[in-house]
């Protein structure tokens, strides 16, 4: 039976074009990219051009073996990865490694994944966009360069398992350069004379605006005396109004989501990180199950950097308005947004709904919360870009008493526009009629000190805010680069969930900007973002673009080999002594956290984890008692942390040595001698494994996570996997599944 082969990126993207298509088509997954450089080598040639050199992995072998032979059976193959570089460089690959003949290669794209985009696609399909592939491949390349070379200088400089990259680099500066901000700013005490007026039993606020004809600043009163003094003279005071103005002010919707501003609303508004705002969107792109109707997908593509809508969605959204909200509520001509981000392609659509009917409601009780609270958010603002402006009556009134002269503010909703679906923080005061001349009472009166705050920390939005208006990254990058800089121990998350750099970050940051400062400045990165933008629009080729970098880089690095010194990262100082050899401990950074140390090192090798009292201040942390007894002395076991987090160690070390793992059990009663139970454990590179409890009698191990449920095919036990799929953990069978929803939760 002849057929056209559809490839596409991800099974739930697979499942969801499939619903569309007939018996003619049969649609497969790549499961991601298929090939890349090698991980163990630089795997590029800058002698010879920087060509690259491109190896399948092992875990896809399978996968290109099952498209291989769908493709030698095809009359036609049709490459529908992602519309962006990464999904043209994927289609690119493939067609490589299928060896695909030019006649039977399609390339089609769509913004969402709908029947009508895909019906569209199809009819319209095109050749792969070998500048687009290119921008990939120097990004790539370029990223291999930067890390493969400078990562190893900084492990021989500062310490093993550090990393660097260009934007990841950037980033870290910019949080770096914040907390040095902070650390320089000098707090300022002021106070405020604030009051409650009250006129016909309605209480309004009121602050000291002004004294004779001069303008009370923010710092305007810097001492209690001072302002203890203004008290006296306004208590017995009349207050007058001696100024009305009434205004009607407007306010418009903000633009449809990008993925910038969908990260950073998804943080402000739902508390995500930019990951799990790009996890969810890209679980509403490709599709979820919906009962009865199957896997539907419910957004557009999420990476863009486009605020332009489709006339379609527009002409759907007015009907849509028009028919739930009345004409009140429907605008004489579609609202059109234009972006203004540095480095903007304007490539694609904005983030919105494939189908204005499927509402947030309609969809609360089959959307898992988090998935959900997604697409709220997404529809709500996509559809207020085409209601009202919101009309305030804003009031401002002067009140008077002697050389004193407050200010009362106040707004009320005259009419609601697009704040009917897409709800905004505003803080309103309703205030009295007021008229000039009227007398009001005085309520209350008081004086309230206030300190000036350092600028705040960097939260996921903000970071990736400044990254955009730097024109550093693209939409693909800014999720990736803050969880890398995360997960590499560069920055941490404070309490309140911002991003604050650890010790390494500072001492790696000021090593790079004093020997390499194009890797860490702003307008040279956001300038090499500009020549890759121009690589994929052809105005460039890619090679000298990789030439014009590499060739001083390099250079530059093999004269810092021997100019720059062994650094450590900052030591803090402590009034601790080593019991062992009675110099002062330390307190340093590691790739698992802050411990101290002594500054003998490595003379003295003794070490004492570290936690965090009440204050915030760094202390030696007490070993709990847990009420064990050792097993080889007969001493009470403490609870200690490592490396690799809690486990149990005799009081008595270091004369006794004897230490307990604590198990971390998964529910799961051993499959193979269904004696013990499956326990997580961390080998020595500190990845977890899942194991039976009863080693060595029982060596069964699993390397990833036990979902619980057993494989339908042959009864082994299945387990979590990438890209929102679960597979059988017996390799020889290769059964894989999507993520149920349930199964998400747990």
């Amino acid at each position: 039976m002849s057929y056209s082969l559809v490839i596409v990126e991800s099974p739930a993207k697979a499942r969801t074009i499939s619903k569309f298509l007939g018996n003619k088509y049969k649609v497969l997954s790549s499961f991601g990219h298929v090939r890349d450089l090698p991980k163990k080598e630089l795997g590029v040639d800058v002698e010879h051009g920087f060509l690259p050199k491109y190896v399948v992995s092992r875990d896809k072998a399978k996968q290109v073996k099952a498209l291989k032979d769908a493709a030698a059976k095809a009359d036609e193959i049709l490459f529908a990865t992602d519309e962006d570089r990464e999904g043209e460089a994927i289609s690119w690959h493939l067609a490589q490694i299928l060896k695909v003949e030019p006649e039977k290669l399609k390339r089609i794209t769509f913004h969402e994944i709908t029947k009508r985009a895909i019906d569209e696609a199809i009819e319209h399909p095109r050749t792969l966009d070998l500048n687009l592939v290119n921008a990939q491949q120097a990004r790539r390349v370029l990223d291999r360069l930067v890390g493969y070379e400078l990562s190893p200088f900084l492990w021989r400089k500062v310490q093993k398992g550090l990393s660097a990259g260009r934007v990841q680099s950037v980033s870290v500066r910019l949080v770096v350069d914040r907390e040095r901000e902070r650390d320089a700013f000098k707090p300022q005490d002021f106070w405020t004379v604030d009051t409650i007026f009250n006129k016909n039993k309605i209480s309004f606020p009121g602050k000291l605006h002004a004294i004779g004809d001069k303008k009370l600043e923010k710092l305007g009163i810097t001492s209690e005396t001072e302002a203890t003094k203004i008290l006296e003279a306004l208590k017995n005071g009349k207050y007058n109004v001696t100024d009305v103005t009434k205004k009607t002010v407007k306010r418009s919707p903000a633009p449809p989501f990008t993925t910038s501003t969908l990260q950073q609303e998804g943080n402000n508004k739902l508390n995500f990180s930019a990951k799990e705002t790009m996890s969810l969107a890209q679980r509403l792109y490709e599709g979820v199950e919906i009962p009865g109707e199957g896997s539907i997908a419910l957004v557009t593509y999420m990476r863009t950097d486009s605020v332009n809508l489709s006339d379609l969605f527009i002409n759907e959204a007015r009907n849509f308005i028009s028919g739930n909200f009345g004409a009140d509520y429907l605008l004489a001509e579609p609202r059109r947004f234009k972006t203004k981000a540095k480095g903007a392609q304007e490539a694609h659509e904005a983030i919105r709904p494939t189908d204005v009917s499927r509402t947030p409601e309609s969809l609360k009780s089959v959307l898992d919360r988090d998935l959900w609270r997604l697409y709220d958010l997404v529809w709500r603002r996509a559809v207020a870009t085409q209601l009202p402006e919101a009309i305030f009556n804003a009031t401002s009134a002067d009140i008077t008493t002697g050389e004193y002269i407050f200010r009362s503010t106040g707004s009320i909703i005259k009419f609601e526009g697009y704040l009917k679906v897409y709800e905004e923080k505003r803080n309103e005061s309703i205030l009295p009629d007021l008229t000039k001349g009227d007398e009001v009472a005085l309520e209350n009166l008081e004086s309230k000190k206030h300190t000036t705050e350092p600028p705040a920390r960097y939260s996921d939005a903000t970071l990736i805010k400044a990254l955009e208006e730097h024109g550093i990254g693209r939409p693909s990058t800014y999720a990736p680069t803050v969880n890398t800089i995360v997960e590499r121990g560069y920055v941490e998350r404070d309490e309140a969930k911002k991003l604050k750099p650890c010790a390494v970050a500072y001492t790696v940051n000021d090593l790079l900007v004093e020997h390499f400062p194009n890797i860490v400045d702003l307008a040279f990165t956001a300038n090499m973002e500009e020549n890759l933008d121009k690589v994929a629009e052809g105005e460039k080729e890619w090679i000298p673009v990789l030439k014009d970098f590499y060739g001083p880089f390099h250079e530059n690095l093999v004269a810092k080999e021997k100019d720059v010194k062994k650094l450590k990262p900052d030591d803090k100082a402590t009034d601790i002594v080593c019991e062992k050899c009675g110099q002062p401990m330390v307190i340093r950074s590691g790739r698992f956290g802050e411990f101290m140390a002594c500054s003998a090192y490595p003379a003295c090798k003794n070490t004492k984890p570290v936690t965090q009292n009440e204050k915030g201040e760094t202390v030696v942390a007490v070993p709990e008692d847990t009420g064990e007894v050792c097993p080889t002395c007969g001493a009470p076991m403490v609870l200690k942390r490592g490396r690799f987090g809690p486990f149990l160690s005799c009081s008595k070390y270091p004369d006794c040595k004897t230490i307990k793992n604590i198990e971390k059990k998964t529910g799961l009663a051993c499959p193979e001698c269904s004696q013990g139970d499956l326990v997580e454990r961390r080998g020595r590179s500190g990845k977890p494994f899942y194991s039976c409890n009863k080693y060595p009698d029982c060596k069964f191990a699993l390397w990833q996570k036990p979902t619980g449920e057993k494989c339908p095919q042959c009864q082994s036990l299945m387990t979590f996997a990438a890209k929102g799929m679960t597979q059988c953990s017996k390799k020889e069978c290769g059964f894989k599944k999507a993520l149920e929803v349930e199964e998400v939760k747990t």
